[in-house]
């Protein structure tokens, strides 16, 4: 009997105050930064991972008011690392500050990287939104165990929205800080060749199978089901794959021709975001060999096997 489809339904009530710290877990904090926007919703979400000594997991962007909120949340106690979810600088532009302040050294998955080789004529357009000059005093391996002050973290590789994304298992628990990986306001963004979207889709099984049950993402509230709720955003990315293999048979030939069946209706600040995720997934489909791919000097042409 085929598996039934799950519906995906996106948590827009969460409401916060930057700048608080609010009780997650034990020995886990939330501070949200004042970054809201179409792409960050409410802000990034900071975490304070530690009871007597601690980490911080996305410091977020660069705000001094978040800084003192940072530090204030800490207090006396010894903040023994920044670790990074990845490198987009609205989780990692005030790492540096952070670690001037404190003496944190700074551990993620590496400096930021393309998850492949710009092609001719393409353009990196969440290039200045990345933070290409950060360099890790120590880099975190897939399934690696690491002390984020007195709690245990497990590592895990969640390459798709970026190359050197990861999410973190708080151990001895069923929670994972999920990053931008998995969001419950909204679906990840996936910019080629910033990302892949083949990366992300393998990432989300990933997810799926841990052993984690809920889920804390870097924009919006807690995801209490989060397998679930993955498997929905899964079978989403399929299910779009199949509208635009579906489109381009019927005569679509370039990524507008596309915006118009898949999101003919959609507020402009958003645009952008629809345009590059359309693109993954024709980036995708087009190296599985689904449809045909040409990209050029005036943009990409699009076309059926």
């Amino acid at each position: 009997m085929a598996e039934a489809l799950s519906p995906l339904s996106f948590d827009t009530r969460f409401r916060t105050e930057t700048g608080v710290a609010v009780d997650i877990l034990p020995g886990v904090q939330r501070i949200t930064a004042p970054n809201g926007g179409p792409f960050t919703f409410t802000g990034t979400n900071s975490f304070i991972l530690g009871h007597n000594r601690v980490a911080v997991l996305d410091p977020g962007p660069n705000d001094s008011g978040h800084l003192e909120a940072l530090l204030r949340a800490i207090g006396g106690r010894k903040l023994e690392a920044i670790i990074l979810t990845h490198t987009h600088i609205d989780h990692s532009a005030l790492a540096p500050r952070l670690k001037a302040a404190t003496g944190a050294p700074l551990w993620f998955a590496g400096r930021h990287r393309l998850s492949r080789k710009r092609r001719p004529f393409e353009i990196n357009l969440v290039a200045r939104g990345s933070d290409w000059s950060i360099r890790p005093d120590r880099v975190i391996a897939d399934g690696e165990r690491i002390e984020a002050g007195d709690l245990g973290l497990i590592g895990m590789a969640t390459p798709g929205h970026c190359a050197n994304h990861m999410a973190f298992g708080i151990e001895g628990t069923d929670w994972l800080l999920t990053g931008d990986h998995i969001m419950g306001w909204n679906s990840t963004l996936v910019p080629v060749p910033d990302g892949s979207m083949a990366d992300y889709l393998h990432s989300l099984e990933k997810a799926i199978a841990a052993p984690y049950a809920h889920y804390l993402p870097a924009h919006g509230g807690p995801i209490a089901e989060g397998p679930a709720f993955a498997r929905a955003l899964l079978q989403h990315r399929l299910l779009r794959n199949r509208q635009i293999v579906d489109a381009v048979n019927k005569g679509a030939t370039t990524i507008g021709a596309l915006m118009k069946v898949v999101y003919p209706v959609l507020p402009p600040g958003v645009r952008i975001g629809a345009w590059m995720t359309l693109t993954a997934h024709a980036d995708y489909l087009g190296e599985r060999g689904e449809i045909r791919v040409k990209r050029g000097l005036f943009g990409w042409r699009i076309s059926h096997i």
